[in-house]
């Protein structure tokens, strides 16, 4: 991470999954309105990246996680989850098919842990998984000018458009850069993987372009706040192991039903087929009054009974109201039933509402 970079940039330091990430660079509302209304750049090179080699790589990815990698040809890429046979989420991961290899980019300090119950699965395959995050960093701008801010930078000469769409340049001074498309905030939005010893050079010049159209660099409290607006659960807030993707609201991003085996295939088909889940993620309206938000697991009841809990919470400026993520049981789960929150503090009301939150 380019501590020193951000260090110069009076950025607050703080840490996720054990990885130092920039909390805020002194104005975390600024930070935030940039993401909606122009454009933010966040370092995120802090997240978990590995690459698949070898000449086996598709075929042995494709029957490890629940989305087709074998539909996808260079340049494109998709959204995935990676499980258990029992169907348990050990990660999401986003998939892009490069020329020579699949990279796969999740959540931090999971490098080990995905590595490892990736080998474990290699018998006689020609595939071999390196972890490129001590060689590649990762940079991402993000908002309605996203786009402005990459063509401003005149290193590429297109912009991919299909979703998780990938370039890839060779640039003299600053090397081969890989360009994505990814709207992580569900708007517009795109990541550099660029080499390790040219990242300060090409986040200067991306901060440079945001500022040109009215955006600034952004640390993770303005991202995160704007994620939760947007609806999109993130492993290990709102989805972990104890989780079926089924239950997430990633299934039309994440799985694919006519792919044919891969671990954990039979028990989320079957569900899917002939079952349904007994709880789903919901997006959450709180009270005004509240003086403190709700803590992840705080209780859901419905009825007097037990009905879920809270995955995050965060006061949202978009919305001016108090906004949560939660999982629900089933029978307490449709749009407009009230619930009451359970906290340290209290009891409160909170209402479902339809995702993405209505302002």
């Amino acid at each position: 991470m380019l501590h020193e970079f951000h260090h110069g940039l009076r950025a607050r330091f703080a840490e996720l999954n054990g990885a130092e990430i920039v909390s805020d660079y002194g104005d975390w509302l600024a930070e935030h309105a940039a993401l909606c209304e122009t454009a933010g750049v966040i370092d995120l090179s802090f997240r978990s990246r590995i690459c698949l080699a070898g000449a086996d790589r598709v075929r042995f990815l494709h029957g490890q996680v629940t989305n087709d990698v074998k539909k996808l040809r260079a340049g494109e890429g998709c959204y995935s989850a990676i499980t258990t046979a029992k169907g348990k989420m050990e990660s999401d991961l986003n998939i892009f098919s490069l020329t020579d290899e699949l990279l796969l980019d999740f959540e931090p300090n999971l490098t080990e842990k995905i590595s490892a119950r990736l080998e474990k699965f290699i018998v006689a395959d020609d595939v071999q998984i390196v972890d490129v995050a001590p060689h590649y960093g990762l940079l991402s701008v993000q908002g309605l000018k996203a786009q402005e801010a990459v063509r401003a930078l005149n290193l590429f000469p297109e912009i991919p458009t299909q979703q998780l769409g990938s370039i890839k340049i060779s640039d003299a001074t600053l090397g081969e850069i890989y360009l994505a498309n990814n709207p992580r905030l569900g708007t517009s939005g795109f990541d550099l993987f660029v080499p390790n010893n040219s990242l300060g050079a090409v986040v200067d010049k991306l901060i440079a372009a945001a500022k040109q159209i009215g955006g600034r660099a952004v640390g993770w409290t303005a991202f995160e706040v704007a994620r939760i607006e947007a609806g999109i659960p993130r492993f290990g807030a709102d989805m972990d192991e104890t989780n079926i993707p089924l239950e997430c609201g990633i299934e039309s991003r994440a799985i694919v039903y006519n792919k044919g085996c891969y671990i954990g295939q039979e028990v989320i088909n079957r569900i899917h087929s002939v079952g349904h889940v007994t709880r789903e993620l919901r997006a959450l309206r709180l009270a005004s009054n509240l003086e403190l938000l709700p803590k992840k697991g705080d209780k859901l009841f419905h009825a007097g009974k037990e009905a879920g809990y809270v995955s995050s919470a965060v006061k949202s400026p978009a919305l001016n109201a108090n906004i949560a993520l939660g999982y629900v049981r089933r029978e307490a789960n449709q749009i407009g039933h009230e619930l009451t929150l359970r906290t340290a503090a209290g009891e409160s009301r909170a209402k479902i509402v339809e995702l993405p939150f209505a302002k």
